[in-house]
């Protein structure tokens, strides 16, 4: 119950649609109801049951309200009897015809307007929904993502929103709208007769049990087919990114027999859905038809033996019993759809509800700037106690000054970076910003005093122009391209086809790598944080790209604060202070000159790669 509570706030800012559908609703109803009134008339005159001989009175009303069905009905055939004496037959039968025609008019329209509204209720509360889970996947943390895989995030956003719209929006609102059709049917079977209302109502029960209980069984298999699509998207996903990797390799068998795999867990669970959900459609049509003969049977003892009912009286009836079918069939086919949507529901709900690791504190500190140093102190990071990254790392950065970390990998750099941007928390020390944890500062302008390159570069499907602005989105072109000119990448970019506004394709497909750093270099320069962090931002290039994006890189931390995290030791051998780490330890610590001079780690792994 606590998932449709979470669903229906969605809800409440398109509720004038709701109401405004339930008020139509109630319209076609109450017309229902009065589209009887001039039916029956129309049927009695044809059957001969209503004729021009004038009664003396009008019936009179007991004042009990199990009569008052019976009244209703020998009133309006007295004063539709009174009618026909006045004006003769076929003039009341032209004007009941008109009427009826314009009852049924009514009637549909307001039921037309009512299934209108609903379109705008379940696109709006889709939209939100969608909304909503790409600001929750913009708000969750780095760990989130390392722990599940985008082909079912995908799956979720797409999927499973769909579900819940098909399934569990549409469905909610005919629980609701379907109980008005009901009542008014029902109503109007009560005007024409009691008793085979009651013998109709003991029969009526059957269908909407059975069909509940197949919709018992559709929530697990909707499930477990929603979870193995998002397998499906997650291989196809790893599929597209790897293509070189499973070609060289020769593993498109292994990725083919992967796929299938899931695809055949897939449809087996589909396959099981489908059976459940079409069984509900032939069941509820074979119930309506032993349903119908019941009731004809019944029907014929009143007419033939007991004459209570009178023949327009049972066809008026029949009509009136088969409207309340689809209501009824609706009613127990969205319970059933609801709980056929709830898998999808939780599934959506899952990511709704994610826990935020990283949160602000009630009152956090607001920051501007970095005035004198960072400071790692007694930082321990783990996942699980047994299996520690870091532990008792101590490291004081100054202002102005670039410390580099290195070591073998895993090691524990990447960690200290992440640790500093707040990807994810510390899980023993404190990180802080001249003197204040960084856990107690405004995250948003924390990490505003922020830049970073990576290894690999994160660039948009958009222009070269509007990858660089996301570092100042309300910069000038002229900054743009003065932030192009100190990353080396404005002669480059001047010779693409379209200049600045050429799209770069998918993840920046269209340049190169060199070329895709530096544009990555252009974006921090033009945010002009205080704090930079390069993490291996030179390790995948080549030579002479290397030498581009190295000079591009030392303009850039020119008179800034900088933590660089490098496997290739030539990069920064200009660092003010070098910390060498092995299994998340700092083993040595010193200028690259001290270092070599101590013949330690430092010194091998600089041995290593031939420098000296």
């Amino acid at each position: 119950m606590n998932e449709y509570k979470k669903i229906l706030r969605f809800a409440r800012p398109h509720q004038k649609y709701i109401y405004g559908s339930l008020f139509f609703n109630i319209l076609y109803s109450v017309f229902q109801i009065a589209s009887l009134g001039t039916i029956l008339p129309v049927l009695g005159m044809l059957f001969g049951t209503i004729q021009s001989e004038k009664q003396d009175s009008a019936p009179v009303y007991s004042g009990e309200i199990i009569d008052f069905f019976s009244y209703a009905k020998h009133y309006s055939t007295y004063y539709i009897q009174s009618l026909v004496s006045e004006y003769g037959s076929l003039k009341v039968l032209a004007w009941l015809c008109i009427i009826t025609a314009f009852m049924f008019l009514l009637r549909n329209i307001f039921r037309y307007l009512g299934a209108l509204l609903l379109i705008n209720y379940r696109v709006g509360v889709t939209k939100d929904l969608r909304g909503a889970m790409y600001r929750k996947i913009l708000s969750l943390p780095v760990s989130f993502f390392t722990e599940s895989r985008k082909g079912d995030m995908m799956s979720r956003m797409s999927n499973d929103v769909g579900e819940v719209e098909g399934s569990i929006l549409g469905s909610l609102v005919e629980l609701i709208n379907a109980p008005f059709m009901l009542i008014s049917t029902l109503i109007s079977l009560f005007i024409v007769s009691p008793e085979m209302t009651l013998f109709s109502l003991l029969v009526l029960p059957v269908m909407g049990t059975m069909i509940a209980l197949i919709g018992k069984s559709l929530k697990k298999d909707s499930h477990e087919a929603q979870h193995e699509l998002g397998t499906i998207f997650s291989i196809v996903d790893e599929t597209l990114k790897s293509s070189k990797v499973i070609k060289i390799f020769n593993a498109e068998k292994i990725m083919d027999s992967r796929f299938m795999q899931s695809m055949n867990r897939w449809i087996s669970s589909s396959m099981s859905l489908g059976r459940k959900k079409e069984l509900a459609s032939p069941m509820s049509e074979f119930l309506g038809s032993i349903t119908f003969l019941i009731i004809a049977w019944y029907g014929g003892k009143q007419i033939i033996v007991d004459q209570s009912l009178s023949p327009a009286g049972f066809l008026v009836f029949l009509g009136m019993f088969f409207q309340i079918l689809p209501p009824a069939k609706t009613l127990s086919s969205s319970i059933s759809n609801v709980q056929k949507g709830e898998a999808s529901l939780k599934r959506v709900l899952e990511i709704l509800d994610a826990d935020v690791k990283i949160e602000e504190i009630a009152e956090p500190v607001s920051i501007s700037t970095l005035q004198n140093n960072i400071e790692f102190k007694n930082i321990g990071f783990y996942y699980d106690k047994a299996n520690l990254i870091l532990k008792n790392f101590n490291l004081t950065i100054p202002k102005g000054k670039t410390v580099a970390l290195v070591g073998q990998s895993g090691s524990g750099k990447t960690t200290i970076a992440n640790l500093l941007a707040r990807f994810y928390d510390v899980s023993e020390g404190e990180i802080l910003i001249d003197g204040t944890d960084i856990k107690h500062l405004k995250l948003q302008e924390y990490r505003q005093l922020l830049g970073m390159v990576t290894q690999e570069s994160v660039l948009f499907n958009d222009s070269v122009y509007n990858n660089i602005l996301m570092g100042k989105p309300d910069a000038t072109r002229e900054e743009v391209i003065a932030a192009a000119k100190i990353a080396n990448a404005d002669t480059f970019i001047t010779g693409l086809s379209e200049g600045y506004d050429t799209n770069i394709g998918d993840d920046g497909n269209k340049l190169s790598g060199g070329q895709k750093q530096r544009v990555s270099i252009a974006r921090a320069v033009l945010k002009n944080p205080p704090i930079m962090i390069l993490d291996e931002a030179t390790s995948a290039l080549d030579t002479e790209s290397e030498r581009f994006v190295q000079d591009a890189l030392e303009k850039m931390m020119e008179n800034r604060t900088s933590l660089v995290i490098a496997h290739r030791l030539s990069t920064i051998q200009k660092a003010d202070w070098i910390v060498v780490m092995e299994k998340g330890t700092i083993v040595e610590q010193g200028t690259h000159h001290d270092l070599i001079a101590r013949k330690g780690m430092y010194n091998k792994l600089v041995e290593l790669q031939n420098f000296d």
